[in-house]
């Protein structure tokens, strides 16, 4: 199992790139606010991982076959 990460970078001309690793669903958005406060800044973009979509995609075929018909 990988660690949870949170990857920071300040670049030469100011900004900030973050990314997560290890982060599932809607556990990374959770960072983006408390980023934002430690830097007093506001988030410009962002965007989902393809494994974002893939969590999901699998959470949700969980969730529709707990109809306990086998």
């Amino acid at each position: 199992m990988t660690d949870k990460q949170l990857i920071v970078q300040v670049r030469p001309d100011g900004t900030v790139h973050a990314e997560t690793v290890g982060l599932y669903g809607n556990e990374c958005l959770d960072y983006i606010a408390i980023l934002e406060n430690m830097l007093d800044a506001e988030t410009t973009t962002s965007s989902f991982t393809d494994a974002y979509g893939q969590v999901a995609a699998t959470q949700e075929s969980t969730a529709q076959n707990w109809d306990g018909i086998r």
